[in-house]
């Protein structure tokens, strides 16, 4: 531990990306001269993350030997824990008119320029060792996958200058930089935290694990996922108003903090369950949730494979302490919520709903049972499918 007691970044120090004022007036101006590369959403998510410091030690975008260590061993530079790439790729064409040295501009959709880069390295891109390491399948239907393809083939990697993490960012007032949140944590008086990653509202179960966990420690950091999700995922808008509904509710305020985490999901399940744990360490948090399942979709990993992935490394090379929870549901058995390993109830003794079940309800108008969603969640998603 260091930084008052906080634990201390992935590789030892928190990156900042960001110039001052008059540099960036500069950049901006010098910007306009230089070849223009507009980044994906998931790019843009990236760099953001790299801008303040949320995936230290990356202090840009992985050169060749980070990149296939990342891939191949989940090992970087200085044999550091690091489980998914993080590239600016560029198609062929691009790339052919890009020589090493040279600067170029980085902009968002509206080709705003969000950072200059001046290239050290362009290496081709293995997309075949990514779909086998990284998301253990080539299926074009994973959306991870999909997305890495639609990707171009040429990596660039180099010194970068962050104008600017993001244009009118949404949710400005829950955006925190790991330096905030850790700064939140200190006037807290917080020494150990546990972080919660979802991409989806918060139910009666995992408001039952996110409580069992706050047990242990200090504060609970809700951290949910607000960049790239794929087609059908609840919006973050109407994910923050259940949110926010939930903790002013049912959790105490003086022992949770709210933030978003502006990142892309990959859906790449247990290596990416380590890149989430990682990150949340740089945002100073001591101890992070993996339930079933963690960063899925469909079934392509095993319920608890993201869990069993963690055994794979000596604890103090994570840093953080996982905490691995079991499937969660209301038992009528026990009056409470419970998992396999605190009921013998019989599936019938459950309240289990498949996401179909829950979605066709609200559809109609009805709310889930009280013992799957809390009311006011429930009406937030009604109301939103109703307007939607």
């Amino acid at each position: 531990m260091h930084d008052h007691g906080l634990i201390p970044p992935h590789g030892g120090r928190l990156v900042d990306l960001l110039v001052d004022v008059g540099r960036a007036a500069r950049l901006k101006a010098e910007a306009a001269s230089l070849p223009q590369i507009r980044l994906g959403d998931r790019q843009q998510c990236d760099l953001e993350l790299l801008a303040v410091g949320a995936l230290s030690p990356l202090a840009g975008f992985m050169n060749a030997a980070d990149y296939r260590g990342a891939c191949e061993a989940m090992r970087i530079r200085g044999n550091l824990v690091w489980s998914v790439p993080i590239v600016c790729a560029v198609d062929s064409a691009t790339a052919e008119r890009l020589d090493e040295g040279r600067r170029v501009a980085l902009c968002d959709d509206a080709d705003r320029p969000l950072a200059v880069m001046t290239i050290a390295e362009k290496y081709r891109r293995d997309k075949p060792l990514e779909f086998d390491k990284v998301y253990r399948t080539s299926d074009p239907a994973h959306p991870g996958v999909k997305v890495t393809q639609a990707e171009g083939d040429v990596c660039l990697s180099g010194p970068l200058e962050v104008i600017t993490p993001r244009y009118d960012p949404e949710f400005a007032d829950y955006r925190l930089t790991p330096a905030q949140t850790r700064a939140a944590f200190r006037s807290k008086g917080w020494r150990t935290v546990v972080a919660f990653q979802t991409r989806n509202p918060i139910h009666r179960a995992h408001e039952y694990i996110t409580k069992c966990a706050l047990e242990i420690v200090d504060g609970l950091h809700v951290h949910p996922l607000v960049g790239q999700t794929q087609p059908g995922d609840i919006p973050a808008p109407v994910r923050m108003r259940c949110y926010e509904a939930l903790l002013d509710n049912y959790y105490s305020p003086d022992r949770t903090l709210l933030s978003v985490w502006p990142a892309a999901m990959r859906y790449a399940g247990p290596r990416e369950a380590i890149l989430h744990a990682l990150v949340r360490k740089n945002y100073g948090n001591t101890h992070f949730i993996v339930g079933r399942d963690h960063a899925g979709v469909g079934n392509y990993y095993g319920t608890y494979d993201a869990q069993r992935l963690f055994d794979e490394f000596d604890p103090a090379e994570i840093g953080i302490t996982p905490l691995r929870f079991e499937n969660t549901f209301w038992c009528r058995r026990s009056g409470a919520m419970a998992s396999d390993k605190t009921t013998r109830s019989t599936p019938e003794e459950r309240v289990s709903l498949s996401g179909t079940a829950v979605r066709d309800m609200l559809r109609r108008g009805e709310r889930p049972p009280v013992e799957f969603t809390r009311a006011e969640v429930a009406d937030i998603l009604i109301e939103a499918m109703r307007n939607g």
